[in-house]
């Protein structure tokens, strides 16, 4: 029998001398803390489900999802090259519409109050 090979060869940026691989932007510990604080409230009010956490080159996203095969109802990003014009962390709306930016995370996080939401019947 006679067996015929094709060799493909992947060249990792990463693998070579002298590159590393691209940063991604990512939560820190502390932030994630403060994030999963505000989730855990509207998971336990039932109006929350599920989420979403990534790591891109230029920012860190949390997505916030009603039910899992929805778009995000929120997303809270970090962008630390906006850190000193209008601050690094901004909460989306699902529309795009920003809702709230600034340099605090607790005082962007503030947006998700009991008190600015209101039932509409």
């Amino acid at each position: 029998m006679c067996y015929s090979t094709v060799r493909r060869i992947c060249v990792f940026e990463s693998s070579r001398p002298g590159k590393s691989a691209p940063q991604s932007i990512m939560w820190h510990r502390r932030e994630l803390d403060e994030i999963l604080k505000v989730y855990g409230r509207f998971v336990a009010q039932g109006e929350w489900k599920d989420y979403a956490i990534d790591g891109l080159k230029d920012c860190a996203v949390f997505s916030i999802f009603r039910r899992a095969s929805e778009m995000p109802m929120y997303t809270i990003v970090k962008t630390p090259a906006e850190a000193q014009k209008q601050g690094q962390y901004k909460v989306v709306s699902m529309t795009g519409q920003i809702l709230k930016r600034g340099q605090d995370l607790k005082q962007v996080l503030k947006v998700f109050d009991k008190k600015r939401f209101s039932i509409v019947e």
